[in-house]
């Protein structure tokens, strides 16, 4: 491992950026980058995979490149929240997200996703995960967290969070948590816009900071920061990515968090519409960052590097300052990677195996949460039964791509019922409304599969259309649980929190009674359904 007395300021600049690339095997743009520039670390995204074994292959030749350019290892970064965010799929034990466990009710639940899925990314050469997410969803119309958040309460978000970042770190893998100061109450997606959240400092003491705090307090190497205006802490207008009052004052000195700060993607509009990629790196490392994250543009990263080593001979920022986020880089990575970067076989072979699936397949039924059922429509009867399930969409930049070829249908047919079913976009035109109407008349039973209908109101047309059509539709929401708030009066409902293949496997067992559905919403879906509501009337 480098020690900082031999680096040069070009090597301790490099350390400072993380960079993302677009193929599937180590291209001219990384390798150059990593060769020439010394960045200090590698962000994959969904087009950087393709199987287990190729990214285990892509990871060591990238740790490979940075050996000889004796360089520090790299970090290599990921977003494997679990649930509707994540970037490897198949051939992995892919754990629900954070709502579907804290449906659960079990924070042992939480450190053992978080650890299965830290081993099987530590075998395939990933070193740090961008999780957990410890914004609190106190806003049901925030497009960009939702199910990504344990939940509402601030207490239970970071109890959820804190066993999170022990499973990751207890694997070798840096968990990272974010988006700090929070993000859950914004009703803009920071990929596209400037959020702002106008609250007091002592509101954001008694909720956004709770998880944050339990985070240091669990010694978690990582923090993120949003790209989000908190007025409270900075009066000048600046998000907290560039703010040195809250990166530095509130979240070094205040909160005495000595570890990694690494930036949201440098490339969202929040602040690449604002404030330039490349100078706002600049800014962020003066606020106190210690990684700017630049996920796509080489242009950019090349700008960002070289911005950054002008800002220091220049003397807009000092050496010491670079010095000062490097030794804590270097101090993570010999703690994290000194026992090794690239895969092994035997680790390799752990990974999607039969016992961390069974791990995955026992959270996901234990969040299966009915919220009511009140004209006793289930367990589903065994007879000819309509099924329309909503196909899943990417809500937001962070999801990046939702393609799913699996459906609610699919998995009741395979729980035994005879299913005819029509799988519609989240917004149907009104010919495939009228279709679906006149589909629907012949059918008893009809279940229907929903997708964040507030941001789609069209599916609310449907369901009331069936239910003028004399029809009880059995609704199951298939991302975030808020949807009820939009049909009241349908008499059962249920949500699985994502449309993973597995949810949608435990869905249709507990609509068919194989499970029993025992999981607590963990946000307010509405007065009659508060958080840690279940059916059979408790919270």
């Amino acid at each position: 491992m480098m020690e900082l007395a031999g680096m040069t300021l070009e090597e301790k600049v490099g350390q400072l950026i993380q960079a993302g690339f677009h193929s599937l095997e180590p291209d001219e743009h990384i390798l150059d980058l990593i060769e020439r520039r010394r960045i200090g670390g590698v962000i994959l995204f969904a087009r950087n995979v393709q199987s287990t074994a190729q990214v285990a292959a892509l990871t060591g030749k990238l740790q490979e490149a940075a050996q000889r350019a004796g360089t520090a290892s790299l970090w290599i970064s990921i977003d494997q929240e679990g649930g509707m965010v994540a970037r490897i799929t198949e051939g992995v034990a892919l754990m629900p997200g954070a709502m579907a466990i804290a449906a659960g009710g079990s924070v042992e639940a939480a450190y053992e996703a978080a650890l299965v899925a830290g081993r099987e990314l530590r075998a395939l050469g990933v070193n740090m995960n961008f999780a957990p997410d410890l914004d609190i969803n106190n806003n049901p119309a925030n497009p960009v967290i939702g199910v990504r958040s344990f939940g509402e309460a601030p207490e239970a978000v970071a109890e959820y969070g804190a066993a999170s970042i022990r499973g990751f770190q207890d694997a070798g893998v840096s968990a990272t948590a974010k988006h700090f100061p929070g993000h859950g109450d914004t009703a803009t997606d920071s990929h596209l816009d400037l959020p702002t959240i106008p609250h007091s400092r002592e509101r954001i003491e008694a909720v956004e900071l709770v998880p944050f705090r339990r985070a240091v307090a669990e010694g978690v190497d990582a923090v993120m920061s949003s790209h989000i205006v908190f007025p409270a802490f900075e009066p000048e207008r600046l998000p907290a990515t560039l703010s040195r009052r809250v990166l530095t004052g509130l979240l070094r000195e205040e909160l005495s968090f000595d570890g990694v700060i690494v930036t949201d993607c440098m490339e969202m509009q929040a602040i690449a519409a604002h404030y330039g990629t490349v100078e706002a790196a600049v800014m962020a490392v003066e606020a106190g960052a210690d990684i700017v994250l630049i996920s796509h543009s080489r242009e950019l990263q090349e700008g960002a590097l070289d911005a950054l080593l002008e800002a220091v001979r220049s003397g807009r920022i000092s050496e010491e300052r670079i010095d000062a986020s490097v030794v804590r880089l270097l101090a993570l990575k010999r703690k994290r990677l000194a026992d090794g970067t690239e895969s092994d076989e035997a680790a390799l072979r752990l990974v999607g195996c039969e016992a961390h699936r069974q791990t995955a397949q026992r959270i996901s039924e234990a969040s299966v949460t009915l919220v009511k059922d009140e004209e006793r429509l289930l367990p589903l009867r065994r007879v000819p039964t309509l099924v329309i399930h909503t196909s899943a969409v990417a809500t937001s930049i962070a999801d990046e791509a939702v393609d799913i070829p699996h459906t609610l249908g699919k998995a009741l047919a395979a729980q035994g019922l005879d299913v005819i079913e029509r799988i519609i976009p989240v917004s149907p035109d009104d010919e495939a409304l009228q279709a679906l109407l006149t589909q629907a008349e012949p059918f008893g039973q009809v279940v229907v599969g929903t997708y964040n209908t507030s941001f789609y109101p069209v599916q609310v047309r449907l369901i009331e259309a069936l239910q003028m059509l004399g029809k009880r539709p059995v609704v199951v929401a298939l991302r975030n649980p808020y949807d009820l708030r939009e049909f009241p009066d349908v008499s059962t409902y249920a949500a699985v929190y994502e449309s993973r293949p597995l949810a949608l496997e435990s869905a249709a067992k507990g609509l068919t009674g194989a499970i029993p559905m025992r999981g607590r919403l963990p946000v307010t879906v509405s007065e009659a359904y508060p958080a840690g509501w279940g059916a059979d009337g408790s919270c």
